[in-house]
């Protein structure tokens, strides 16, 4: 094949730095996946190829969207999956570039190439297909030691808690001591550590050192103040002099009738002279306001108003000139001030990260980028490099200096190093996310190093041969105009960096037709007017006319006379989803789908901004939590009833207030969902509000049913993940306010979810829409535009260089050169509107002013600038010639004036689809199985799945004594005996965990480090007055010998050698009858004495538990188990009796002979020769309050052998052993 005839894809050189400039529509996905097949195939002569076989783990692509990601590993995945057949000619080829490939390969290669494309596609699960940030983070975990950083580091993807943290420190440290004019100022300007936070955020990476590092800002201010005293003082030293002689000279030439009635009058420049007067006489004073005075007190302006004779001269005239000008560059501290704050802030806020071992997706770049600039970032680079000898950078126009500092010290850009390969692709003319960072200087310094290795993609395969021809012609003729600076404003002299150059097109096999005839491929609507018109005005009508005209398509496309033929295929016809309007903001979202809605036609917005919180149905959910929260305060409650969305009828809210019973069942429904809350969650809760409401068919019936029930979903579920982390109702509450407070800083969970995959007209931003394309698109307010003017600060711009800077002082020059790469972002996102589109758009344009001010501002605009090369539009009816002009020698596009606003209804076709029957299955579920613990065989208790503890501590709340109503609740300040140390669950527990650490102290621990340890649990829970007396009792129990009666020795703790505490054990149950376990317990256990009954149920699963100290002592194997149940006021209420009574009472019998049970299995899988009798030592509880007793506060019990087997048979769901039956005759055993 002829070299030239070679796709790009296939011609590619493998090695070295390269860039591929690809213009949208021009299948750059495509050829990513080509250029990996080769890459895997280790296709290519030595020029081209990269000299070896590569696998996925060893080629890096890198793009910079998660969304991009999953596509692009999918259609590499598929890609190669699907080349892997037909190089094994079991498929058709593909695509023809898949054709050409396997031509290069010699027939008997074809299966070897194939087995490597499959064992690709088999890995790409393992690929390194990422985004820039998930990869930074990986080689920040992989190469730890190298990259200087953590082993773990948790990813915030939402920092905003801790930034206003760092934010109220700030304020706590700097501005609570300010008094004076620095505390009146600040009162004055920043009013807040919240309306501090985004101008502190904008400056974060900018912020320079201060000049006096030393100085605080309170001190900053007031030398500020001081110098702006002065200068004012100075300012208006002559203006009281100078105000009286201006005003008798004017006075004089009305007198004398010298000047020109009309533009001079005494009713004019007396308030001028008086506010002139008044701001010189009073020093406190700053502002002066004189409206028209500024201009016509000066020496232009009075040569206008004087007609006779020479016009008056006065050094006040011309100081008026400058005093405008002055006065707006007083001195100020506000620029000093912020610096010194966002520098502070972020420095503070690093450290905290770093102290919390938690990043942000930012930091993971920065880090990186540090580490490979440090000491060792040499090694570092090099085994990244030896990681991924090859790397393939999607989407790099968006890429920033950060990122492209790192990808320029691992691959050496301008080195072109042959034994790597760094391939960057993307277009500068789409580089639209400067807001997020982006810069598209970086962007041509990497243009500039890969000079002479710059590629193109130069073939269009999304849109129709007139879309393509149509945005040529419009860019073409701003890039050859001789006035300009080309299409995108980058040309200097006959350097372009960012040139515009034409591209083929292959066309679409469908046509898009209108009453049978084909569609222009761009249409340009001119709302004509005498003078420039407003913003709301040029919004208003073109939503209007936009609505109309898809109106109008649509039921074209209902009726068969607008739609999309293929050869001799039927029409189909246009439809909801075929159509995509593209806007700058939700200003103009909310204007066009408000008339689309009025129209019939449903439509869904697609913003990266809008947060859900933002939303009405946050304000609603967070009432419905207020009042299921409190459902007996009457407030919250009858503000949740009357939301928006619940929408209850006036006549249900007034019954309400009438109807008393009505009331009370409303406050009995609340407070179920309160009960719900508190068991299951708020999830659980919200749903149940939705059903009993049935709110779900309610707001399906509403045309923006979908988006409101979608919303309270999506709050929902982001409330139920919260609700992990906050304790109580009231947090919740709290959480959910401070996220509406602060609804427009929006997480990646938190932008809205898409409603619905229906057919619904797409409302799409213009930043959101690129790397998507439409049938048709809309861009009626495409002449809107927000000239930079200074009044948003601060000013971000380029210098000579292109290194970015930031400025809180804007001068004109600034304001020029910010206002100028404004426009070429608006050019380059005017390029990404365009090329959306497949078959046709419609542009709406008007001649537009901003404000009050009648000038025209067109020609600031990206329409504007390729309209008229940058030349201010005159006259407002002067747009028809331009538009003519633009026409001129392109049939694909047409102007016409807007056509009415059509107040035609679109009908959608009624889905007649139903629901069917559900399916029953034929058979029942086999079994019920759950995961059980002794705490659900307690007396009364519900058996359920929930019921078996997740840990010790769980277990240990349900198993210690039920506190007594009766009781006394108070903790006594100051200890005593044990006897009296408070009772309950939590007081148990906490016994618990005191021999839970002596344990895991060997029970060795000293005094001193038992009484330490005591101490610091007593002082967290304010229970000081029990330190001693609980150390006393600890270190006596460790060393205090325990009998028990068995002919054993006493075993002491401390004296353990060999022990477990909280051991965890499971075993599974089959079909255990607990009646029966009952029964069998009973009869073997305590001579048969009575006690209460457990409840008739199934353990049917697993069986899961935790013993407090599983030991071995003298040979044999015990459990033990600490108690610290209350049995009376002293020593002498422990008796064997007393305990006896106890363990009964509570059925501790149940849970020791199922402890034995598990240790009984755990020994028999363990030890070879083990008998039960040789080594089962038996069950030790131990009543923690009777250890100075007689008694020891021990008992000890062994159950019989027959008992712990018939029991592990049980379990295991075999019949018990039939035994026969013994045969009595009168009274005597035969």
């Amino acid at each position: 094949m002829n070299q030239l005839d070679r796709p790009l894809a296939l011609a590619f050189p493998l090695r070295g730095s390269q860039l591929i400039e690809a213009s949208a529509g021009t299948g750059k996905t495509f050829t990513i996946s080509a250029l990996y097949l080769r890459l895997i195939l280790g296709h290519g002569a030595q020029e081209t190829g990269f000299g070896r076989e590569l696998l996925p783990p060893q080629i890096l692509v890198v793009t910079f969207t998660d969304a991009a990601t999953k596509e692009l590993r999918d259609r590499i995945r598929t890609r190669l999956a699907e080349a892997a057949r037909f190089f094994r000619e079991e498929t058709e080829a593909p695509d023809a570039l898949v054709a050409q490939l396997r031509e290069e390969f010699e027939p008997g290669q074809w299966a070897g190439c194939a087995g490597r494309l499959d064992i690709a596609a088999q890995w790409m699960d393992e690929a390194a297909v990422s985004t820039i940030h998930s990869w930074c983070q990986r080689m920040l975990r992989e190469h730890a030691f190298d990259s200087g950083s953590l082993f773990t580091q948790t990813l915030e993807t939402d920092h905003s808690d801790l930034l206003g943290e760092v934010l109220r420190d700030y304020w706590r440290l700097f501005c609570y001591p300010m008094h004076g004019d620095a505390l009146n100022w600040v009162r004055a300007n920043w009013s807040g550590p919240a309306a501090l936070l985004p101008r502190v955020r904008a400056l974060f990476g900018t912020s320079r050192p201060a000049a006096n590092p030393d100085q605080t800002p309170a001190e900053m201010i007031e030398a500020s103040l001081l110098e702006r005293r002065q200068v004012l003082t100075g300012l208006k030293a002559p203006w009281l002099q100078w105000a009286q002689e201006l005003r008798d000279i004017c006075l004089q030439g009305v007198a004398d009738k010298t000047v020109d009635g009309r533009k001079m009058q005494a009713r004019y420049f007396e308030p001028w002279f008086e506010k002139l007067s008044a701001w010189a006489s009073d020093a406190s004073l700053e502002q002066l306001d004189l409206g028209t005075g500024f201009t016509r007190l000066t020496p232009e302006g009075m040569a206008q108003a004087w007609k006779k004779g020479e016009p008056p001269r006065h050094p006040a005239l011309d100081a008026m000139h400058e005093l405008k000008a002055a006065l707006d560059a007083l001195p100020s501290p506000d620029a000093a001030v912020l610096e010194h704050a966002a520098c502070w802030v972020s420095e503070r806020f690093e450290e905290e990260k770093r102290r919390r071992a938690e990043m942000g997706f930012d930091d993971m770049l920065v880090r990186l980028d540090t580490a490979l600039q440090a000491e060792g970032g040499e090694r570092l680079a090099i085994l990244i490099r030896e990681q991924f000898p090859v790397a393939l950078i999607d989407e790099f126009q968006d890429t920033d200096p950060v990122q492209y500092r790192i990808f320029e010290t691992i691959y050496r850009i301008e080195a072109n190093s042959p034994e790597t390969g760094l391939f960057l692709i993307g277009d500068p003319k789409q580089a639209i996310y400067a807001f997020r960072g982006a810069d598209i200087y970086t962007y041509l310094r990497a243009r500039h190093a890969t000079r002479g290795r710059l590629h193109t993609l130069d073939t269009n395969f999304r849109s129709s041969h007139a879309m393509v021809n149509a945005v040529n012609h419009v860019f073409e003729r701003a890039e050859q105009r001789d006035a300009g600076r080309g299409a995108f404003l980058f040309r200097d002299g006959d350097e372009n960096p960012v040139p515009f150059v034409s591209v083929k097109s292959q066309g679409r096999k469908e046509v898009l037709l209108q009453d049978g005839q084909p569609v222009t491929a761009m249409n340009l609507w001119l709302l004509p007017s005498e003078q420039p018109i407003s913003g709301a005005v040029y919004r208003q009508q073109l939503a209007a006319v936009c609505a109309g005209q898809i109106v109008e398509l649509l039921n074209g496309g209902q009726q068969g006379r607008c739609g999309f033929a293929k050869d001799d295929d039927a029409l189909r016809g246009v439809l909801p989803a075929d159509i995509a309007i593209l806007v700058r903001d939700g200003k103009e979202a909310q204007a066009v789908r408000r008339e689309l809605s009025a129209r019939g036609v449903r439509s869904v917005y697609l913003s990266d901004k809008d947060s859900v919180y933002a939303a009405q149905e946050a304000h609603d959910v967070l009432a419905w939590l207020n009042a299921c929260a409190e459902p007996d305060v009457e407030r919250p409650l009858r503000a949740a009833l009357a939301c928006i969305t619940l929408d209850l009828p006036l006549i249900e809210l007034e019954r309400l207030n009438q109807d008393e019973l009505a009331w009370e069942l409303r406050v009995m429904q609340f407070r179920g969902y309160r009960e719900i809350w508190r068991k299951q969650g708020v999830l659980a809760m919200l749903r149940r509000l939705l059903h009993d409401f049935k709110l779900p068919q309610a707001l399906m019936a509403r045309t923006d049913g979908e988006r409101v029930l979608t919303n309270v979903l999506h709050l929902s579920e982001l409330l139920q993940q919260a609700s992990a982390e906050l304790d109580g109702e009231q947090a919740l509450i709290r959480h959910l306010s401070e996220h509406l407070a602060l609804s427009g800083q929006t997480g990646e969970e938190q932008i809205l979810r898409l409603e619905s995959d229906e057919q619904l007209v797409k409302v799409v931003t213009i930043h959101k829409s690129k790397g998507l394309e439409y049938p048709l698109v809309f861009l009626p307010f495409i002449c809107s535009t927000k000239p930079v003017d200074g009044s948003r600060l601060p000013l971000h711009f380029h210098d000579a260089d292109g290194h970015a800077h930031v400025s809180l002082k804007p001068t004109p020059e600034l304001i020029t050169q910010a206002d100028d790469e404004r426009l070429a972002e608006d050019l380059r996102l005017l390029y990404v509107a365009l090329t959306r589109a497949r078959h046709a758009c419609w542009l709406g344009v008007a001649d537009l002013k901003r404000g009050n001010n009648n000038r025209s501002i067109l020609h600031v605009s990206a329409l504007g600038y390729l309209l008229g090369g940058g030349a201010l539009l005159t006259e407002s009816p002067g747009l028809e010639r331009w538009l003519a002009d633009l026409q001129q020698g392109c049939a694909a596009i047409d102007y016409a004036p807007v056509p009415p606003a059509s107040e035609a209804h679109f009908y959608p076709p009624l889905n007649l689809a139903t629901l069917l029957k559900p399916r029953v299955p034929a058979r029942r579920a086999s079994e019920n199985w759950w995961i059980a613990s002794y705490s659900a065989l307690r007396i009364g208790d519900s058996l359920s799945p929930s019921e078996a503890p997740e840990s010790a501590l769980a277990q240990k709340l349900s198993d210690d004594e039920r506190l007594d109503p009766d009781a006394p609740r108070d903790v006594l300040l100051s200890g005593g005996d044990i006897h009296r140390f408070p009772r309950g669950p939590n007081p148990g527990t906490f016994l618990h965990g005191l021999l839970e650490w002596a344990g895991r102290e060997g029970f060795k621990a000293t005094p001193s480090v038992v009484e330490d340890a005591v101490a610091r649990r007593c002082n967290r829970r304010g229970w000081e007055g029990w330190i001693e007396t609980l150390g006393e009792w600890l270190v006596h129990l460790q060393d205090e010998p325990l009998r028990l009666n068995n002919g054993q020795p006493a075993v002491v703790l401390s004296e353990l050698t060999q022990y477990q505490i909280e051991m965890e054990f499971w075993f599974a149950s089959h079909k255990v009858d607990v009646l029966q376990l009952d029964q069998t317990v009973r009869q073997h256990t305590h001579g048969g004495a009575a006690r209460p009954a457990a409840e008739p149920s199934v353990l049917n699963g697993m069986f899961k538990g935790f013993i407090d100290l599983t030991f071995e002592h003298a040979g044999r194997y015990y459990v033990a188990d600490y108690k610290s149940n209350w049995l009376g006021p002293d020593d002498m209420a422990y008796t064997e009796e007393a305990m006896t009574a106890s363990i009964l009472d509570n059925r501790y019998d149940l849970q020791y002979v199922l402890y034995l049970l598990a240790l009984h299995r755990q020994l028999k899988a363990r030890l070879a020769d083990y008998d039960y009798d040789r080594h089962m030592g038996g069950a030790l509880y131990l009543f923690l309050r009777g250890t100075r007793s007689q008694s020891q506060g021990v008992f000890f019990t062994r159950p019989p052998r027959d008992l712990i087997e018939s029991l592990d048979v049980m379990f295991q769901g075999k019949a018990p052993p039939i035994v026969a039956e013994p045969a009595w005759e009168q009274g005597v055993l035969l």
